[in-house]
């Protein structure tokens, strides 16, 4: 439930950003703030790279996709686990 609500919070907060940040760099806003609000951080990375602060922009960018990888993997390490055991 908790991570549910951050994520939710974490996508609004883009979508806000992006909303207000975008006018100023000639850009959409209601196409930013529609995908920061369905892709999040991705999306945030990919707009600072865009708008010339590809430092930040890459930084946040790598770290989102390392974080789906680790979450990807995760996952499929649970459900090898699960299939492994055997019942009694």
């Amino acid at each position: 439930m908790i991570v549910r609500i951050t994520g939710l919070f974490v996508s609004l907060a883009v979508a806000i950003y992006l909303w207000f940040d975008a006018p100023k760099h000639n850009k959409d806003k209601w196409l930013w703030a529609i995908l920061g609000l369905l892709f999040s951080t991705i999306v945030l990375g990919i707009y600072l790279i865009k708008t010339e602060r590809k430092g930040l922009g890459w930084t946040i960018l790598i770290l989102t996709i390392l974080f789906y990888l680790m979450l990807l993997i995760s996952v499929l390490i649970g459900i090898i686990l699960f299939y492994q055991v055997s019942p009694s």
